[in-house]
């Protein structure tokens, strides 16, 4: 039996898969504390039945790929919408370290993986789909990139990217936690705030400008929020009419820079006049941000496009790689680990706010997002983690990794 879905029951279909994982989130607390999102929840399980009909040759499965790749673009159109220089600027120093720490992580993640596909006589290329693309990025990296490297040689480059993202997921959610503990009782490190403020007295003057960076950002949204400001109509239609502009224009750019040999995945040019017209608008208050109708766009995108893309998987065809990807991604897992001990917690400032850092690199953001909030509630308030990671996981990981990304495939490939 052959089924082919057209584009609204492709959509019909990932919207039943997305509720298939947001119903098995709550039922299965193990999905939850590993902060599996909904949609790869029911796109996995949907492409294990899908292995599983085309294995026994019950059927053949395919599906419109428009709104997948019209979702892509959304989500990280609305990814460039967010990279605000000034908001950047308010975390000093910290922020431009661990931007940096960032940008080493992704090329040693990289070139790891490089060194074990040499070794296995394996497509160098394989190295990027079981390193940043995966680690760093998560599924949606994998979903964008994993079709430009099979564009360039990489037989199954999505398959596998998705599944080291699953991979990462888990790995990232399990080792972050430890980590951090370890680290806190090895070094007797204590928090030195409360719930609501940093301790004037145990605290550098660059930390209290974050916290109170921190405090004035949640004041002004809940200053919107009683002035009748929230999400509307046009509120929305605003923001999304940012994301049209931005996704039209960046086509244009991509065209650009396809034009001179360079390969990369066709939403770069969108993220990067997304970031331009939010950064105009920051500077010169000619018309608004529309930071939060952005986000939920974007994350609607993101929802859609990761359903989609887990359910058009091909499980099958990862058999002959299933010892080489176990390999290379305990490499991953191993070389974390290190990282984060012997020189993310040291440069970040050795300390009880250091150690809350380190879920950081290995799953997407949320998985340390996940992390620090076990490790807060066990040993007390991290602002300035809290604060550092989301604004280098929202503003900076996606740009300084599909810039690293799109170097080294067109030096590979």
């Amino acid at each position: 039996m052959n089924v082919s879905l057209n584009i609204y029951q492709t959509l019909a279909a990932a919207t039943a898969v997305y509720y298939v994982g947001v119903l098995l989130r709550l039922k299965v607390p193990f999905l939850r504390k590993y902060c599996i999102p909904a949609p790869v929840v029911g796109g996995i399980l949907f492409a294990i039945l899908n292995d599983i009909l085309y294995v026994n040759g019950i059927w053949t499965y395919e599906q419109d790929t428009i709104m997948q790749n019209v979702c892509m673009m959304l989500f990280f159109t609305s990814i460039g919408y967010t990279a605000s220089i000034s908001l950047i600027k308010k975390g000093g120093m910290l922020v431009a370290k661990m931007a940096v720490l960032t940008a080493l992580l992704i090329v040693c993640q990289n070139l790891i993986g490089i060194f074990f596909s040499h070794l296995f006589g394996l497509n160098p290329l394989m190295g990027l789909a079981t390193g940043s693309i995966p680690m760093v990025g998560g599924h949606g990296t994998s979903g964008s990139f994993g079709p430009v490297l099979e564009g360039v040689g990489l037989d199954n480059a999505t398959t596998i990217a998705f599944a080291a993202a699953t991979f990462g997921l888990v790995g990232g959610s399990l080792l972050g936690g430890p980590t951090g503990e370890r680290l806190v009782r090895k070094f007797t490190l204590a928090s030195s705030a409360n719930e609501e403020r940093l301790d004037p007295a145990n605290s550098t003057e660059e930390i209290h400008k974050l916290e109170q960076a921190a405090r004035k950002e949640k004041q002004t949204i809940e200053e919107e929020k009683r002035a009748g400001q929230s999400i509307n109509n046009l509120r929305f239609m605003n923001a999304l009419a940012h994301l049209l502009l931005a996704m039209g224009l960046g086509t244009v750019v991509s065209q650009l820079f396809v034009s001179v040999g360079l390969v990369f995945p066709g939403y770069i040019g969108s993220m990067l006049v997304a970031a331009i017209i939010r950064n105009v608008a920051d500077y010169t208050y000619s018309y608004k941000v529309y930071q939060r109708e952005s986000e939920v766009l974007g994350n609607l995108g993101l929802t859609i496009f990761l359903s989609c893309a887990l359910m058009s998987l091909k499980l099958w065809q990862l058999t002959d790689l299933a010892i080489p990807m176990i390999v290379m991604l305990l490499s991953q897992v191993i070389f974390i680990a290190l990282f984060t001990n012997f020189v993310l917690f040291r440069v970040m400032g050795h300390n009880y706010e250091a150690a809350g850092t380190c879920g950081f690199g290995l799953g997407a953001t949320p998985n340390a997002i996940a992390n620090m909030s076990v490790m807060v509630e066990r040993f007390g308030p991290a602002p300035t983690a809290f604060f550092v990671i989301p604004l280098v996981g929202a503003l900076i990981v996606d740009f300084v990794n599909s810039s690293i990304l799109t170097v080294l495939i067109n030096l590979l490939a």
